[in-house]
């Protein structure tokens, strides 16, 4: 009898999930971003959402939920009705170090409650200088310039156990550093304006956003995290060159949903997404932005690579004994 209810049961859920699949989307789909709005992550949700708009022909409109190293907007996103009407885009930092590093600050289980649809950008990285009162002009100057500061020089975050703290934690072990970390609850927008005001004198920052400050001469790329260097900015070396090599080569922007949400609408996502990034329009903004579309690949690729990321986070904060408080 059990055997027969329990059978009665799944087939229930699965009628369930393939009608609902059959009729998604059958409201507006909201995009929740971990940020304040005018970063990169919200960049890519607001691209993406205007094309997945015309493709389903619903409204999708982006939800701005900052705070707490991503872990507001995961638990938001996690604990939606599992119908593929709440999604979430991340990053390198909230979707894969914060779940390493303060899985202990979670109210979920980030493994078993979320799971993703596809990467959408890779996006190469500069190592940010800001040139109000601050001399240094190549990255020897900044390590040169540290070792005899130590302690006083500035570094802005987007919080613990965010890209820009681990990268700058590995590298100022390797480098022998003593820097100071000032995390920032808005996220990109807020790092970059302190930076260039000279509240901050360092951070990693997506080459998408400050150009304009570079051309306006309130700050300066010493380096840029890429397998080698980018056309438009061939006078910046990279990490390799100036004697670091190894660290990351990019950030990266991913979909994601609850683990719940029926594999059907998730390969209807999936399919949506990888279309989008074809498109003329996406085409033309990643060309704008710096950004490369992610290798398009199956469902299960994007899951393997995920679990194969979050391990090698977790591989290199071990190696270079860093310690992040919970």
């Amino acid at each position: 009898m059990r055997r027969f209810w329990r059978a009665v049961v799944y087939a229930f859920c699965l009628a369930a999930a393939q009608a609902s699949a059959q009729t998604y989307p059958s409201k507006p789909v909201r995009i929740v971003v971990p940020y304040a709005p005018g970063g990169l992550t919200d960049v890519v949700a607001r691209l993406y959402s205007e094309q997945l708009r015309q493709s389903f022909g619903r409204g999708v409109f982006v939800e701005n939920k900052p705070g707490a190293s991503g872990i507001i907007a995961i638990e938001e996103m996690a604990r939606a009705r599992p119908d593929g009407h709440t999604l979430m885009i991340g990053n390198i930092s909230t979707n894969a170090l914060t779940p390493v590093l303060l899985a202990k600050k979670m109210k979920i289980d980030y493994e078993r409650d979320v799971q993703i649809i596809t990467p959408l950008a890779d996006v190469p990285v500069f190592f940010l200088a800001t040139t109000t009162n601050f001399p240094p002009t190549t990255f020897a100057d900044f390590l040169g310039y540290a070792r005899e500061h130590p302690g006083k020089v500035r570094y802005g975050s987007a919080g613990v156990g965010s890209y820009q703290q681990i990268n700058t934690e590995i590298l100022a072990k390797r480098a022998g550093l003593d820097l100071v970390h000032i995390p920032f609850k808005g996220g990109g927008a807020e790092i970059l304006r302190d930076l260039a005001n000279g509240d901050i004198q360092v951070s990693w920052f997506n080459i998408t956003n400050p150009v304009g400050m570079m051309k306006a001469g309130r700050v300066r790329a010493l380096a840029v995290a890429a397998e080698q260097r980018l056309p438009q900015h061939a006078d910046v070396p990279t990490l390799a060159e100036v004697g670091f090599p190894g660290m990351r080569a990019a950030q990266w922007v991913a979909a994601f949903a609850p683990s719940a949400v029926p594999v059907e609408i998730i390969e209807t996502l999936h399919k949506a997404f990888v279309a989008a990034m074809s498109t003329p329009e996406m085409q033309a903004a990643f060309a704008r932005g710096g950004m490369v579309v992610p290798r398009q690949s199956a469902l299960a690729d994007a899951k393997g690579w995920l679990r194969d990321e979050m391990a090698s986070w977790k591989r290199d904060v071990e190696d270079t004994g860093i310690v992040v408080e919970e």
